[in-house]
């Protein structure tokens, strides 16, 4: 069973410096029949201007993944991180028992685009960390890359839930296939362009939450970046 999530119906938000789109319930939008898929609490497409973003704050019992698609986001947090994060590179931050952390746009200039991840963690009152890696485009060009796991194998970022995160950066008419073995789900989320899912199109910010499915065949409409989750 595929359920898609189509861009437009997601939550919408535009303070000026932060245009923002929620798949999940977030903040000010609500809906209780959007508020997760398993383990996976937050999809969030935001856009911060120049020169803005977001103060300190604090999160716990949180993981929280970065994933930037244009631009460049400056970190910095309570574990005395400081961190530039850009396109090919995962940021994750376990909030743990508590962290206190801002992210900008270090730009005068130009925008950042990116994608803000919540996993529901699988064990509360860990030690709080961070964790960025490089994964680039020719690792993740025409095939699935893993990005996040909670093994962290194949030099994947470690993530405290049983969730396998994968990558792809496809050219049109191109494709790849994931296998779901027994008792998995999996979401598929367009980060750019459009692919068919199993016959069905997936358009830019479109999601999709999968279940009672064994193979997942994702076919580039169009060139296409895709974020592919494997959940318990």
């Amino acid at each position: 069973m595929i359920t898609v999530r189509k861009s437009a119906a997601r939550g919408h938000a535009n303070r000026g410096w932060l245009d923002s789109y929620h798949t999940f319930s977030f903040a000010d939008y609500y809906d209780r029949n959007q508020m997760n898929f398993r383990s996976l609490r937050v999809i969030n497409e935001d856009v911060i201007s120049p020169g803005k973003g977001f103060g300190t704050h604090g999160h716990s019992d949180m993981e929280i993944i970065t994933y930037v698609l244009e631009g460049a986001l400056e970190h910095k947090d309570s574990l005395g991180t400081g961190a530039v994060i850009k396109p090919s590179e995962v940021q994750r931050m376990s909030a743990g028992t508590g962290i206190q952390h801002s992210e900008f746009n270090q730009s005068q200039t130009d925008p950042v685009h990116l994608l803000q991840i919540w996993l529901l963690p699988d064990t509360n009152g860990l030690a709080p960390s961070y964790e960025q890696r490089e994964f680039s485009v020719a690792e993740r060009h025409g095939k699935l890359r893993l990005v996040a796991a909670r093994d962290a194998r194949d030099g994947a970022v470690k993530v405290h839930q049983d969730v396998d995160l994968y990558a792809t950066v496809l050219d049109k008419n191109s494709q790849v296939s994931h296998a779901l073995q027994p008792n998995r789900h999996a979401w598929v989320q367009v980060a750019r362009g459009a692919v068919l899912l199993n016959g069905l199109t997936l358009e830019k910010g479109d999601g999709a939450a999968i279940s009672d499915e064994t193979e997942l065949v994702i076919e580039a409409a169009e060139d296409a970046e895709i974020l592919l989750f494997d959940l318990a």
